[in-house]
Parts: structure tokens; sequence; C-alpha cells
């Protein structure tokens, strides 16, 4: 057998498991090119304790911890990327994991398309560089309880102090202040249901709530430029 046919089958075979890898958990690790990156990808609804149904596109908080740990201790991988196109979630599993994403010691950068909503916005702040696409869109409003009347101080409480940690973790992770994120979040003149602001990608920029508009080649080049300081 030639040396080419063995590259050849080896490929083929990198080339499988990074299917099978982005079939199972929705990340793959980008190893064939000059930097090792590994792209995340945040979907749909943020799962955490309770199971959304089974006709519901998900992001499994459980799944994507053993990842971010393995990022952070795999050799070989010299980045993150995480990709977000979320309607948010779980409000502790989101939180949960924006400061797995912030304590990593590697480059990391988001990239925000669709949209990031709700408990997706601390995630698309969490990297060491955020970016956004013009047509994606941010729904930052205050922290809800799915249908149920909150009838007990302690409760409503417990809420806001969620509400009180989501907002500082933003504010320390992007360049929006705390008065503002809690003034977006209590906007009463956009939503017609509900309290909350709408941000698309330039306007989001403009907040300071991310960092830069770009695409896919602006976060990548982000990563490049940081990995090549670092060796």
């Amino acid at each position: 057998m030639s040396a080419k046919s063995v590259v050849s089958g080896e490929d083929a075979l990198q080339k499988q498991k990074e299917q099978e890898m982005i079939a199972e958990s929705g990340s793959v690790a980008a190893t064939r090119g000059r930097y090792a990156i590994h792209c995340l990808t945040v979907v749909g609804t943020i799962e955490g304790h309770t199971l959304s149904p089974d006709n519901q596109k998900t992001t499994k908080y459980e799944h994507v911890i053993p990842q971010l740990v393995d990022i952070e201790e795999d050799p070989d991988i010299e980045g993150l990327l995480v990709i977000l196109n979320t309607v948010g979630g779980d409000v502790e599993a989101g939180l949960a994991l924006a400061e797995l994403i912030a304590g990593l010691t590697k480059p990391s950068a988001t990239l925000v398309l669709g949209g990031g909503h709700s408990i997706g916005i601390p995630l698309a702040v969490s990297a060491g560089r955020s970016f956004i696409v013009p047509t994606a869109t941010m729904t930052v409003h205050p922290v809800r309880h799915s249908g149920m009347v909150l009838g007990v101080p302690q409760t409503m409480r417990y809420f806001e102090q969620m509400q009180e940690r989501i907002v500082g973790f933003v504010a320390k992770h992007s360049g929006i202040t705390s008065q503002r994120f809690t003034q977006l979040m209590h906007n009463t003149g956009e939503l017609v249901m509900d309290m909350g602001t709408v941000l698309n990608g330039e306007q989001a920029v403009q907040e300071g709530l991310i960092d830069a508009l770009g695409g896919l080649g602006d976060a990548l080049g982000y990563l490049y430029e940081e990995i090549e300081k670092r060796r």
C-alpha cells in the first residue's frame, strides 16, 4: 500500500469521526488546517434540569460541559469558536455554560447567527471576543417563570438575585454597563406583550453588548491571531 493511500484512509476516517461528532453533539474539532479550533454550536433551546419536548431543537448542557473540560485539557486544541443561534432556555444551565467558557485559558470567540436571545446573551459575551452578523437579533428581557404566578416573596427574590447575576456577568464580559443593560431589560415601549428590547447586529455592537460586526472569517481570524501570539 502506498503512503498516499494510507494518508487518504486516515483523512477519510477523520472526516467520518467529525461527522459523527457533529451528529451526536453539534460540535467538531477542526484539526486538518494550520490551527486546531474546536467549533461548538449552541442552537435551539438550552436544555437544563427539565427535558424539552422531543420535537424541539436543544443544546443539552450536560453534553456541553464535558466538551468544554476536554477543550481546556486537550493540548492539541488551540482555540474555541462558539456559534450561537438560540432562543434561550434554562437560566441556570445557560449561565453555568457561560461561566465555563469565560474560564477557559485558551483563545475563544463567539459568533451570533440568527438569534442570541435571552440567556443566550451571557453565552454570546462569554468568550475573549464576540462577533455578530448584521442580520442576527438579540432579545434582552427580565428573568421570567414559565406562566406560573409568583405568589411567595422568597420566590420573587430568588428571581431578582438570578437577574442580578446575569446583569453582572454581561456587564463584566462586554462593553455595556449594568445600568444600560437593565434599562434595555425593562423597556416597555417595544414588545407588545412583554418588557424588553430587541437589538439587531449593528445595534448590539453600538450598545457595547457585542464587540464587533463580523462573520465566520472574522471570528476565525481573531482566533488565528491569538493562537499565533501564544506560539
